[in-house]
């Protein structure tokens, strides 16, 4: 990359990071703000100062915030620009000259939210230096699909293993958002694909992403049915469903996938060469022992619901397996309002051969908010040398989700590696909670993800292939937003800790009072008793088009989430949990995030496979992977041991989250541990004792605590870590098809009265129905060719419900 050319120089420029104040000068290039220091004018006065100087580069791409604070001068006041940016670093500019401090502002903003395209980013412009050893390595080689397939035991010139290699979306006509290359079972043929693509989003169909390699079990993921409210169905969707549920099975028995054939299978688990890890097997390593979170889930997932053929009274085992689930990320009631623009989740009724179970994992427009009130607790950073503010923290419930993104992925994992069962997981389009889930499940389950050629391909296999939106999830493009004008500082009032970054309190002042008038007016809309779910519900299943050509070109706030970010985090948590069993550091984690936002290679533009490839991304940009394996002792774990054995613990094959020990990724957020876990970590220092204390005195809570552990709880008021107990599991509840339920009652667990279980739905679920049911009922809206998954017409993780036309379309309008 040639020298950049400073479009801009600002010269006695004061920086302000974490309130400590440093003076240097300002240099602007087309992609970078660069700050020196000491400044020209101290070097020119004192030449030894020279040798302490240095610069520091901020990429203009990972800007999430500007405000521009003029100050007239007779305020005595310098104008400052306070940026915050996507790493979470915070950095004020104060000016002695008004008119620069404008000057860099219009500058800064005309390269990133003004550029018009995407060709225009530093990605296209970057090279490494030619002798640098960046230079030598192509990074775009590292994934082949093909190869990953092959690795996993499925090529055209292997035995079959239940499933092929299909080329039906070579040119990406089939499935414009999947992957050029899919792997579905072999017994399906590619005509039986094309009919079911018409009942599946964005034809984006059940297919393959993993195969364990001790069981042959299997993880699939898709998007959400074409079901509505008329509860449509597809034979073809069933019989690939079905088919991904006993491919395995079939390689082995010689059997068909079709369900019908299910009976004459035996009630065994597929072979193994390796360690039984069945829960109840004597090879189940000790420390894998269960909680009580965990053990519900299980339970629940293993409730009663055997079946059996008709005519030959033969157990039916669909796959061999007794617990092969289909896994909706979603709340369930998110799932029923999608059925009023004609999705929404499986009928289990057809479904036979599997259960069906509901995370409460929230969509994007929650994750934004959440990450935004952590932004809101640390956004002092720059003038402020003190801590974060911890109730912000605990308001914005990050953890909560963190948590339950790996519990929801850990049941998963759990399902395949443990209990020999299959799984699909789907969420709305398939691309955000689905790849969270998929991809940490199999982090949970095969080493070699855990390794940094592995890593890296588990994201551009599960996150670039399959369709995540990084440019619309990350705002590469950046928005006119981001950037504002604090016209109150004319007054001459300088900017201090607390205050708002940038926006006037007049215009504060009137959102909150709008939000007060319609949190009012919701509440009193709403029944007695129902969920809080059901605002996220209606967000979740509002109608919009997808964003066409000219549209992708540029960022749409609605569309910002920090998914990836949270895939990063929950990753962190398992580095963190079991330190040597990753070759990565945390320090390849924070530095993944940040190329991420900062488009310096081509690796994440685009939103898909078919777009970086129709923009030629591998002759045209660097990979972000070029990058990190020629500097790998920068990102290799010390403490990494590459040793597999189930019998030795601390080396087994399965690595699980400890869900009561999720902490916050202080490095990411630019904190010390003990700013943002000081409290966390002292209660659970404090749990720790009381528990050691109990268990050397045989005192149990049942029998009342003495004294003496008493005190040590009353004299920590710190929250607990942030746990998920039985009654906060990520699992919402369990659905199966109703005919075949036992005859005995089914009682759901009490922190699943307000799930979509099949003892019946709740009176929340049953509300929304009603107004749902209220809409006008068209070929147009709720099915047919007006939901066709191949023209993609629906974004399911926004979308708005047009219900201008009735009462009750009004009346559900006012719940969101």
């Amino acid at each position: 990359m040639a020298a950049p050319q400073h479009k801009h120089y600002y010269s006695n420029v004061q920086a302000l990071r974490g309130g400590k104040p440093e003076q240097g000068d300002i240099a602007l290039t087309d992609y970078h703000l660069v700050f020196r220091f000491p400044p020209e004018s101290a070097v020119a006065s004192d030449p030894k100062a020279k040798k302490h100087t240095k610069q520091v580069w901020f990429a203009f791409h990972i800007i999430s915030h500007c405000a521009l604070r003029p100050t007239p001068p007779s305020s005595g006041i310098p104008s400052s620009m306070r940026l915050r940016f996507r790493d979470f670093t915070f950095v004020s500019f104060n000016f002695t000259d008004d008119k620069q401090a404008r000057d860099a502002f219009e500058f800064i903003r005309s390269k990133t939210c003004r550029l018009g395209s995407v060709d225009k980013l530093l990605a296209f412009n970057y090279s490494p230096p030619s002798n640098s050893l960046e230079s030598k390595i192509n990074g775009w080689d590292l994934y082949d699909a093909r190869a990953e397939f092959r690795r996993q035991g499925i090529s055209e010139k292997s035995a079959d293993l239940g499933w092929r290699i299909t080329n039906i979306n070579k040119d990406y006509a089939f499935s414009p958002t999947y992957p050029a290359v899919l792997a579905v079972p072999s017994k399906i043929s590619d005509n039986t694909l094309k009919y079911a693509a018409n009942f599946r989003s964005r034809a984006r169909i059940p297919t393959l992403t993993y195969i364990h390699p001790i069981n042959n079990c299997t993880i699939t993921r898709s998007s959400q049915p074409f079901v509505g409210l008329r509860m449509k169905r597809s034979i073809q969707d069933e019989k690939l469903v079905g088919a991904c549920f006993s491919a395995a099975t079939d390689f082995l028995d010689g059997t068909s996938p079709s369900p019908a054939n299910a009976s004459t299978q035996a009630d065994h688990s597929p072979s193994s060469s390796h360690v039984d890890l069945s829960a109840d097997s004597p090879d189940f390593p000790s420390d894998m022992s269960l909680s009580d979170t965990e053990r519900m889930e299980d339970d629940l997932i293993a409730a009663p619901n055997v079946m059996y053929d008709e005519k030959t009274g033969k157990r039916l085992i669909y796959g061999a397996q007794q617990h092969n689930l289909i896994v909706d990320a979603r709340p369930a009631i998110n799932s029923y309002a999608m059925q009023a623009i004609g999705m929404g989740s499986e009928n289990m009724d057809y479904y036979k051969y599997a259960k069906k179970v509901f995370l409460n994992i929230d969509n994007i427009h929650v994750m934004r908010d959440s990450l935004d009130k952590v932004i809101s607790a640390i956004k002092d950073a720059d003038i402020s040398p003190f801590p974060p503010n911890r109730d912000l923290l605990l308001k914005s419930k990050w953890l909560k989700h963190i948590a339950g993104i790996l519990d929801g992925s850990a049941i998963i994992a759990r399902q395949v590696g443990i209990q020999h069962s299959h799984a699909l997981i789907h969420c709305s389009d398939g691309w955000d909670r689905t790849s969270q889930l998929c991809a940490l499940s199999q982090l949970m389950l095969d080493p070699y993800y855990r390794t940094l050629e592995g890593f890296i391909v588990l994201v551009e296999k599960d996150w670039l292939s399959f369709g995540h939106m990084f440019q619309l999830r990350s705002g590469h493009m950046s928005h006119e937003s981001w950037f504002t004008v604090d016209n109150d500082a004319l007054a001459g009032s300088a900017v201090r800790p607390g205050e708002n970054d940038g926006r006037g309190d007049v215009v504060e002042n009137v959102m909150a009072s709008a939000k007060r008038f319609w949190s009012k007016n919701v509440a009193n809309d709403k029944e007695a008793g129902s969920d809080q779910e059901e605002g996220a519900a209606v967000d979740e299943a509002k109608q919009a088009t997808a964003p066409n050509a000219a549209e992708e070109q540029t960022t749409r706030l609605r569309d910002v989430s920090p998914v990836f970010h949270q895939f990063l985090d929950a990753t962190y948590q398992l580095l963190r949990q079991h330190p040597n069993r990753f070759e990565f550091n945390e320090r390849f984690l924070r530095r993944l995030l940040y190329h991420v936002y900062s488009c310096q290679y081509g690796t994440f533009l685009y939103n898909n496979e078919r777009q970086r490839h129709e923009a030629n991304l591998r002759e045209r940009t660097r990979s972000v992977w070029g990058y990190f394996l020629s500097r790998r002792p920068e990102f290799t774990n010390d403490q990494y041991d590459p040793t597999i054995d189930d019998h030795t613990k601390g080396r087994e094959r399965l690595i699980f989250p400890r869900l009561g020990d999720v902490r916050w990724w202080h490095q990411v957020f630019n904190r010390t541990d003990d700013e943002m876990n000081g409290e966390l970590n002292a209660s659970a220092a404090t749990a720790e004792r009381v528990a050691a204390y109990q268990a050397s005195t045989g005192f149990s809570e049942s029998s009342g605590i003495p004294s003496e552990a008493a005190s040590l709880v009353s004299t920590s008021p710190s929250p607990q870590p942030p746990a998920l107990t039985s009654s906060q599991s990520v699992l919402a509840g369990v659905e199966t098809a109703h005919a075949a339920l036992t005859p005995e009652a089914r009682v759901s667990p009490p922190s699943l009265n307000k799930s979509a279980s099949t003892g019946g739905m709740p009176a929340a679920l049953g509300a929304l129905q009603d107004k749902i049911s209220g809409l006008a009922i068209t070929k147009g809206v709720f099915g047919g060719h007006a939901n066709n998954a191949s023209t993609g017409r629906h974004d399911a993780d926004d979308v708005e419900v047009d219900t201008s036309v009735t009462a009750a379309g009004q009346e559900m309008k006012s719940m969101g």
